[in-house]
């Protein structure tokens, strides 16, 4: 870790070149996750890198496990100037803008390299909407994709039925009602209660998310489904950001340039590892079954065409572009 900080501040460093401390300036950067998680990880890097790049001008402060702001409040804390700068899981504000939901479509991009592909096609577009939001994009890194947990063997969508489904963005809870389950909207820093107390009993997300809740505690089934990988994008508020020297603001995109490339590499790094970990700890871990996997599709297919319709003109040039790009 310490040699990859290193990394990140030399390069933002020769990049951005060096600032005084005579008008230093403190960034308080909230976070949904815990120290553990490496979204946090790569955050306090980027962070570091800042602070080298700018010789201590601009001094970013993280703000982990929904501390500061929780999840879901970190976006408009952003936006309102409570926070200059924050980090969010975009497609949770899917319901502002279509267009943020675009990397939580299921099974349009179900692999690194296609994730990258589909960013590459829809990173315009989602910097416009965060500027019509009063916000600048800073950087984005994946997740790695995503799977079905569960407290019991699951064969087709009929034995879902009734189950109480943690959700997490507009895709989640349709995904949940298209299966028959009961969405719950739950922050991933209340996961691990939600799970302990019956809130809900099950749940899609990434092994990463899996890992940092000790999900094997509660529950015993991971269907490595490779629905989806959506992201987290690190923000500016605006006038903050628009506060900045140059050279500072180019410190902030060299050094987001960088924390995103090493993010998606430990997040590639990681996908498989945390899948070992939950049968180290007594998980069972599986492919779909044919049936289920088959099942899973139509509603990918449903969710496409829904999201296609609220995106109009715009979505539809996205995944064009994207699927051009395969």
């Amino acid at each position: 870790m310490k040699k990859v900080l290193k990394q990140l501040a030399i390069t933002t460093l020769i990049a951005g070149g060096t600032l005084t401390t005579a008008h230093a300036k403190d960034w308080d950067m909230p976070m949904a996750y815990p120290d553990s998680n490496f979204h946090t990880e790569y955050g306090k890097l980027f962070a570091e890198a800042v602070g080298t790049c700018t010789g201590g001008s601009l001094n970013i402060v993280i703000h982990s496990g929904g501390s500061l702001f929780k999840g879901n409040e970190i976006k408009r804390a952003v936006q309102v100037g409570q926070a200059p700068i924050g980090e969010r899981f975009l497609s949770a504000h899917q319901n502002e803008n279509p267009i943020y939901g675009i990397d939580s479509i299921p099974f349009l991009a179900t692999s690194y390299k296609d994730s990258e592909k589909l960013w590459d096609a829809s990173k315009s577009a989602i910097s416009d909407a965060l500027d019509k939001d009063g916000l600048v994009l800073i950087y984005s890194a994946p997740w790695p994709a995503q799977g079905l947990y569960f407290k019991q063997e699951i064969n087709s969508v009929a034995d879902m039925e009734g189950i109480k489904f943690r959700a997490y963005n507009t895709a989640t809870a349709r995904l949940a009602e298209l299966a028959g389950m009961s969405p719950v909207q739950i922050e991933a820093a209340d996961l691990t209660q939600a799970l302990a107390t019956g809130v809900a009993s099950s749940f899609i997300s990434s092994g990463s998310t899996g890992y940092d809740s000790k999900v094997w505690e509660q529950l015993t089934h991971f269907y490595d489904t490779q629905a989806w990988l959506p992201r987290n994008a690190v923000f500016a508020n605006k006038p903050a950001y628009d506060d900045l020297s140059e050279q500072e603001q180019n410190c902030l995109q060299s050094a987001g340039q960088l924390a995103s490339a090493a993010a998606t590499a430990r997040s590639e790094q990681l996908a498989g590892w945390y899948l070992q970990q939950f049968q180290e700890n007594g998980m069972t871990v599986l492919p779909p079954s044919d049936q289920l996997a088959s099942e899973l599709v139509e509603f990918g297919d449903i969710m496409t065409n829904e999201w296609l319709e609220a995106a109009g003109d715009a979505g539809s040039a996205i995944v064009d572009s994207y699927r051009a790009s395969k």
